[in-house]
């Protein structure tokens, strides 16, 4: 069971991504959101797996400095053709040239995730592998055009439309190709005391 201490620690989001705060109000823990102002641009030679991770844990550092006493949680993706990352393509042109590069081939999302109390960071990487059909021009223009896409890395909302954009998936936790991998977090947060479960209050009889 959770000590008062760490219930009724704060609990801090570092991001201002929509889709990791809507995937974290799933755990029904009351949390706030704060921007982490991190560099992100790439060490040569990194690792996509070690680059998600180091920005993860940047971003949960970063907010944790400046909040001491509440628990952040930080996260990052990266997505990778045969090892080449794929940032967020920003336009309709950008997305249509990923989503040809990337079709009928196999997609690598990296997710790391990061909880930071101040003291001991606890971490996470969750890797995806996407296998993409093998579409025509006119059905990836007909997707962005109703999907629009182009703040998602490799042009893809698997949450929504994007979907059928995949001949399939591989991944222990479904959440971490849409940005925050719950199950991990889950474990991550427990380890600091702070178990979604334990927050939840029996009903009276």
């Amino acid at each position: 069971m959770a000590s008062s201490e760490t219930t009724a620690r704060s609990l801090i989001l570092a991001s201002t991504s929509p889709y990791r705060r809507e995937l974290l109000e799933r755990l029904r823990l009351p949390f706030s959101v704060a921007a982490p102002g991190v560099d992100e641009t790439p060490v040569p030679g990194e690792a996509p797996e070690d680059l998600a991770l180091r920005l993860a844990l940047a971003k949960a550092r970063a907010v944790s400095q400046a909040r001491p006493g509440a628990l952040v949680i930080g996260s990052d993706q990266v997505a990778t053709v045969d090892g080449a990352p794929i940032g967020k393509p920003g336009g309709f042109e950008q997305a249509l040239a990923q989503l040809q590069a990337m079709r009928g081939r196999t997609v690598f999302f990296h997710t790391a995730v990061a909880v930071d109390d101040g003291r001991r960071p606890a971490t996470a990487v969750v890797s995806t592998r996407c296998m993409l059909r093998e579409l025509s021009d006119r059905a990836l223009r007909a997707y962005l055009h109703a999907e629009r896409p182009y703040d998602t890395a490799g042009s893809a909302k698997a949450e929504a439309l994007g979907i059928a954009l995949m001949e399939r998936i591989e991944c222990d936790d479904p959440t971490a190709l849409i940005g925050l991998p719950l199950i991990a977090l889950t474990r991550l947060l427990a380890g600091f005391g702070m178990d979604p479960l334990d927050a939840l209050e029996e009903p009276r009889a």
